[in-house]
């Protein structure tokens, strides 16, 4: 069992049990469009948030248990979001293309060989014109608390070529452990 499937044995600090603010935020402003792919999507809390919003949105994670957990909740919800256990660096498997991709908290999991890896794998389950939304770990956040930091300029170097950086801008990553939440960066980056 890897660390993910761990760690929904129980409620990672990360699963809040809604939404984070930021994604809310992004679709009250109209920024989330069309259909949606959640990257990483955990135990489904924004997923099903698009999906009560209207958009035809997918979820993938790598973690089994956490897709269990998405598959009942929509079940319970009676919202009709397709989750399927993938390997973020095999998006390309899935044949199609979504107008929106979302990430809380994926990226910054991923190693410097990954990362080039998960961008093609995005370019090519984006529609053209598509947007990608990331909301990472910032280097702003002090060290010894939670994952790996990604500075601006680790986004703006992963996604140089092919890509429309509109904006990276200081954002909270809502947990459980912390109440003032820790530093992050949204990003919001479209496929050329």
């Amino acid at each position: 069992m890897d660390f993910f499937d761990a760690a929904y044995q129980g409620t990672p600090p990360w699963d809040i049990g809604r939404p984070q603010k930021e994604f809310v935020e992004l679709a009250r402003r109209g920024e989330i469009r069309g259909s949606v792919l959640d990257i990483g999507c955990g135990t489904g809390e924004h997923a099903l948030f698009f999906a009560g919003e209207g958009h035809e949105v997918w979820g993938i994670d790598s973690a089994p248990l956490a897709i269990r957990k998405s598959r009942e909740k929509a079940a319970k919800k009676g919202l009709p979001v397709h989750f399927l256990v993938l390997d973020v660096r095999d998006l390309a498997k899935l044949g199609r293309t979504f107008d929106t991709a979302t990430d809380s908290g994926l990226f910054h999991t991923l190693s410097d060989e990954d990362r080039p890896v998960f961008v093609d794998n995005l370019a090519a389950i984006l529609s053209p014109a598509g947007t990608y939304f990331m909301l990472c770990f910032s280097e702003r956040e002090p060290a010894g608390y939670g994952p790996r930091r990604v500075t601006k300029r680790e986004i703006q170097d992963s996604f140089r070529e092919g890509w429309s950086i509109n904006y990276i801008r200081p954002a909270v990553f809502e947990s459980r452990t912390r109440a003032e939440g820790p530093r992050a960066w949204l990003s919001s980056i479209s496929k050329k």
